[in-house]
């Protein structure tokens, strides 16, 4: 798919109002701002008093905003109500309430059309985020006045003929039709979702068209690397004793720690791809004494250790209950297939690899890594941003940037390399990224350098560079581009994409929306006037995301 252009039109602070106000209702220290998507001609941002303050429940507050300003979101003939579902309706730490939404065409789907509002406690819409797909009733025309010609049976058929092997599924494929849309065209078009782990790991999206059976798009959305409660010890990875909270249970101690929400659960795949009476997360890892000191621990341990640390971090700082918030337990497998250079969550828990010795080591070993792929867990279960094109490298950014916030908050002898630790033990000094230095390895670190073809699906882990550097350059300060930015510290800069990652980025977000997120988030935060929002706005010019 092609990529967004994008125009931000950014707005003085302290003004009345957005320019999609449905009236004038200023207050002092609101910040306003306004993105408009330029290929869609619809907003993706909007920040301000929008509307005045109201009794009415939040969802109506939005849907009543949304039926003012219809003709800029151009949603279609329908209300409100029937064009969005309300998918999510939360409340963040200072007292606003985030509706999230689902654009909705023909009772399904608009796929990659999610929207995120801001209702503070007086009842005044403060924000809304995320772009609407316009005249979806004109683009769809065509395949309502069809009769679909592919059922899910046949859909199913054709995206397993295009993998190319039979997989080893670990759920069963249960096709959904949605809305897709490319440009001016809208399909009916079958979701199928392939997740497996042999003969090869995959999380497979593909689009089938209802018509004509066409796949108008896939991609992987496996995100790469890429009894009684007791205390144990244990060796990792790179060496070095870590206690362990375990579960005695029948004479035998189990990597079981009960102590931290649903439970953190480190299982042993035995080097094997599957077992033939079942699937992931393997077998409960256990001992006899409580001692986890031997080599074939060494992933387990650390597997277990640095799950828990990442549960520390989004709860300590966040109060974030594990990945769902929710309390949802923590799995992991260790000891993947066989010399597999690769780590993964795969929609419900981690799997790691031993690596092949040479290009990696066992990758639950680095900090970075755990806490990387945990966040895209807390990633799924908020923005949900698409794995492709800008959305998935934002989506890749942000796990870096918190796979490195764990690290500094751990302790961990941190820095702002990513996989340093588990990656190419042979060479000194290297690692997979740098988010000061993304150039080091390959990677943009402005937006007039970025990746624009199709390979890594739309370059996430390439462009997440840009991002990273923009983060960098946010937490430590420094000039770029001719640009000198204010560093703010690390605390803030998770502060600040915490905010933006879980109230404002949806599905489709550009890097530009992220921008218009991050001064949001840190305005909420800080105040509209603060050196905070302008260090934000100085690191975004940094890289050329306006």
């Amino acid at each position: 798919m092609s990529k967004k252009k994008i125009v931000s039109l950014t707005l003085a602070m302290g003004l009345a109002g957005s320019m999609f106000a449905s009236g004038s209702f200023a207050a002092p220290n609101i910040l306003s701002q306004s993105n408009l998507n330029e290929k869609l001609g619809t907003p993706e941002f909007i920040s301000g008093q929008l509307t005045a303050p109201s009794k009415k429940p939040p969802k109506e507050i939005v849907f009543s905003y949304l039926n003012d300003q219809k003709q800029k979101y151009k949603y279609g003939k329908n209300k409100a109500e029937q064009s969005f579902e309300v998918i999510d309706t939360t409340t963040d730490q200072l007292g606003n309430t985030i509706v999230r939404l689902q654009q909705m065409h023909d009772g399904l789907r608009v796929w990659g059309s999610t929207q995120s509002a801001v209702v503070g406690e007086d009842g005044t819409l403060k924000a809304i985020s995320g772009t609407t797909i316009p005249d979806i009733e004109k683009k769809a025309a065509h395949e309502d006045k069809s009769s679909k010609k592919v059922n899910a049976k046949k859909a199913e058929k054709i995206a397993l003929a295009d993998l190319g092997f039979t997989p080893e599924l670990e759920n069963p494929i249960q096709p959904e039709m949605v809305i897709y849309t490319d440009g001016e065209k809208a399909y009916k078009a079958y979701l199928v979702n392939l997740n497996f782990l042999a003969p090869k790991p995959g999380n497979w999206n593909y689009f089938i068209d209802s018509l004509t059976g066409e796949i108008i798009n896939k991609y992987n959305d496996l995100h790469e690397v890429t009894g009684t409660n007791q205390v144990g010890t244990g060796t990792g990875v790179l060496g070095g004793t870590k206690q362990l909270n375990t579960t005695l249970s029948s004479g035998s101690y189990y990597l079981q720690d009960n102590t931290r929400g649903g439970g953190i659960m480190t299982y042993n795949m035995n080097n094997r791809t599957f077992f033939p009476q079942f699937f992931l997360p393997g077998s409960l890892w256990k001992d006899s004494d409580n001692v986890f000191n031997q080599a074939y621990d060494a992933a387990a341990v650390d597997a277990h250790y640095f799950a828990g640390a990442t549960y520390d971090y989004y709860k300590d700082v966040f109060g974030r209950d594990s990945y769902d918030n929710n309390g949802a337990p923590l799995k992991s497998s260790v000891h993947y297939s066989s010399n597999y250079n690769n780590a993964f969550w795969n929609g419900s828990q981690m799997v790691y690899g031993d690596g092949d010795g040479s290009t990696f080591v066992p990758l639950s070993g680095g900090l970075d890594v755990v806490a990387h792929e945990l966040t895209h867990a807390v990633t799924d279960f908020s923005s949900d941003l698409v794995y492709q094109n800008e959305s998935g490298a934002l989506n890749e950014a942000i796990s870096d940037i918190f796979g490195t916030l764990v690290e500094f908050h751990e302790n961990h002898d941190p820095d702002f390399e990513v996989g340093e630790d588990i990656y190419t033990p042979g060479t000194a000094n290297d690692a997979l990224r740098s988010m000061s230095n993304p150039s080091k390895y390959g990677d943009p670190d402005h937006y007039s350098v970025r990746y624009t073809g199709t390979g890594d699906n739309g370059g996430v882990h390439t462009n997440s560079g840009i991002i990273n550097k923009q983060a960098y350059l946010l937490s430590e300060g420094g000039s770029h581009y001719g640009v000198t930015v204010t560093g703010i510290g690390k605390e803030k800069l998770g502060a600040i994409y915490y905010r933006m990652n879980t109230v404002y980025l949806t599905s489709s977000s550009t890097f530009s929306q992220a921008r218009s997120a991050a001064v949001q988030a840190a305005a909420d935060l800080y105040g509209s006037s603060s050196q905070e929002v302008q260090s934000v706005q100085q690191s975004f010019d940094a890289v050329g995301i306006y």
